[in-house]
């Protein structure tokens, strides 16, 4: 293989941003689901309504601020704004005492959330080439999942240090969200939005005719897949009735977030190399499999396998369809691109949760993940149907 040039600098600093923030944000959801369901009494059903409601919100919000990142170009600006009001509501959960503040935190956080992730990830394809697209992509999510299970390992220290002391490990979670604030600021500069070809308001009926059979289907598998993969919460619920310790909870998104880390990147490459329709195909029978072996496993050892097959599954789609959205979008409506893949994939996620809540209160986790499989499977039946329109 040929001795490839580093990256931009910027895209390691958007990467490094998303691991603050990260490391922030799963400090928190790691013991956010034993604290709804065990300290403030809600069911289930109640965890998944808040959590479908949350990702919902941020993916949701995404479409408004694509198309704000196209209209006027400043991409950086809204990211910064997002993020940084990510790191102001995290102070809220410490200070909860009832689930009415921390619907509010986790309703807030997600706003800012959406607010930031359409004109981050149109910026990426901005600042690099087409042909290095899934190794940025990669790149940028394997450093985002670095945070994802440095936060919940933070979290096991303290609450070994002190006793499952919840709250403090909320306060300290405040830290690196305003790290991640300052190394936006401070490393990623301002790049204008292509604006010379734009023909039309980013989001009208004129402007979604320009958007290729390619970009929809995209659309369309993704939305596909959020229906069927459950949130982080319904993982960690389901491993800590295995038998997990209290104060190992955080283990949970640390093993499943090793894998998704550590393959991202790799993953991004094969996706500039070889068939992404193949590594897509590949990415959902994992989330299958895993859904499987979680729905029926007996012990601990097989909840850890079903870790591992879901960290391959969002390793393997995640970057490759943030990829396949950059490569399909004209560049004048990539930030409305990406607000309608996330639309898409918001609405279908609130489904789903709500959904695999209901059936867990009702038959119990086997119900819940076997709705995930079957969701899954039905997703790759019609993958071979599509692959012309897969580039």
């Amino acid at each position: 293989m040929a001795r490839r040039s580093p990256l931009p600098a910027a895209i390691w600093a958007l990467g490094f941003t998303s691991l603050f923030m990260d490391v922030s944000s799963e400090m928190i959801h790691a013991l956010l689901p034993l604290y709804i369901t065990g300290t403030l009494g809600a069911g289930v059903a109640a965890l998944g309504l808040i959590e479908g409601i949350a990702e919902a919100t941020a993916l949701i919000v995404k479409l408004f601020s694509g198309v704000i990142s196209d209209i006027t170009g400043k991409r950086k600006a809204l990211a910064l704004l997002g993020y940084g009001m990510a790191a102001l509501t995290k102070p809220l959960f410490p200070l909860a005492d009832g689930l009415n503040l921390i619907i509010t935190a986790r309703f807030l956080d997600r706003i800012g959330k959406g607010i930031r992730g359409a004109p981050r990830d149109a910026l990426v394809a901005d600042l690099v080439k087409p042909a290095r697209r899934g190794e940025a992509y990669g790149l940028r999510q394997a450093l985002d999942t670095v945070g994802a299970f440095i936060g919940p390992a933070i979290a096991i220290l303290v609450l070994l240090v002190a006793t499952d002391n919840i709250r403090l490990v909320f306060w300290i979670a405040c830290i690196p969200a305003l790290l991640a604030v300052a190394t936006l600021f401070l490393f990623v500069p301002e790049r204008d939005a292509p604006q010379g070809e734009q023909k039309h308001f980013p989001i009208s009926k004129a402007a979604m005719v320009e958007l290729p059979p390619a970009f929809w289907l995209a659309l369309a598998v993704s939305a596909a897949l959020s229906f069927a993969r459950v949130s982080d919460a319904f993982l960690v619920l389901r491993v800590a009735g295995l038998g997990l310790p209290l104060a190992l909870t955080p283990l949970v998104l640390i093993a499943m977030n090793l894998i998704y880390s550590g393959l991202s990147y790799p993953a991004g490459l094969l996706a500039d190399r070889v068939s992404k329709q193949r590594l897509l195909a590949l990415g959902t029978l994992a989330l299958a499999l895993s859904a499987l072996v979680l729905g029926i496993a007996p012990s601990l050892l097989y909840g850890a396998l079903g870790l591992v097959l879901w960290g391959l599954h969002l390793a393997l789609t995640q970057g490759l369809l943030a990829t396949l959205i950059a490569d399909a979008t004209p560049a004048p409506l990539r930030g409305t691109g990406f607000g309608l893949f996330n639309l898409a994939s918001g609405i279908a996620m609130l489904a789903g949760n709500a959904l695999s809540g209901l059936l867990w209160d009702a038959s119990g986790p086997k119900a819940a993940f076997a709705m995930t499989a079957i969701g899954a499977l039905l997703t790759l039946a019609i993958l071979p149907l599509l692959k012309p329109r897969l580039v």
